[in-house]
């Protein structure tokens, strides 16, 4: 079994990989082999919209046409049996790595028919990993769960099962004196860090397990 996690953050050893890499223990203690993939470390661009992977007959059917340093990765994807990506959350979204890579995970697989089908070989398990500088209600205030309801819809369709997980409100700064954001409290940061941040973790940890088991919830 072979789980694979992609870091849609450019950083490598903050929140978002940080989860990532619990996620991954949580898989390999169910025996899954894992690899984490730092996405801002390859060349790539989003869809071109040349719909090659829809060209009835075409030698790229189904498969995303584009050559660069995705193409070996969304062959491996297409051997894996879980994935993870995770991303912060920047305005609302994802950052544009992750959607480029998002753009070109899901979209050669999705047929132009009502509904929807999916060209991706065989059913896998999926999960999405979210980090965000926001409080959970403020996450509803501005309608982050709309984006992040597609993307899990997405991934569901095209891959048989998705699951999120969101931590909120995170610690962005090792020393929050040497940047200007007043607008945040550095202590309540902290302890937020240190009381909520490894239970996120733990939600993580027992993601991977999951999608290790084959049992990604609905």
């Amino acid at each position: 079994m072979r789980v694979i996690g992609f870091n849609g953050s450019p950083r490598k050893k903050w929140n978002t990989a940080i989860l990532l890499e619990r996620a991954l223990e949580g898989a390999s203690s169910q025996g899954a082999e894992t690899e984490l993939i730092h996405l801002y470390d390859l060349r790539y661009q989003g869809c071109r919209s040349c719909f090659a992977c829809k060209t009835r007959g075409g030698q790229s059917y189904g498969r995303c046409a584009a050559k660069d340093d995705l193409t070996p990765i969304l062959a491996e994807v297409e051997r894996a049996d879980g994935i993870v990506l995770g991303s912060p959350i920047y305005y609302g979204t994802v950052s544009g790595e992750a959607k480029s890579f998002l753009e070109r995970l899901a979209f050669p697989y999705w047929t132009y028919t009502e509904p929807p089908q999916s060209l991706f070989p065989r059913k896998i398990q999926t999960g999405l990993i979210y980090t965000m500088n926001v409080s959970e209600d403020q996450m509803r205030e501005n309608n982050y769960g709309v984006h992040f309801g597609v993307n899990e819809r997405v991934l569901r369709i095209v891959f048989g099962a998705s699951e999120s997980l969101c931590s909120y409100n995170t610690f962005q700064f090792d020393d929050y004196s040497k940047v200007v954001a007043t607008r945040f409290d550095p202590v309540k940061k902290a302890q937020r860090r240190a009381d909520v941040f490894p239970k996120d973790c733990e939600k993580a940890f027992e993601m991977g397990v999951r999608i290790a088991r084959g049992s990604a919830n609905p």
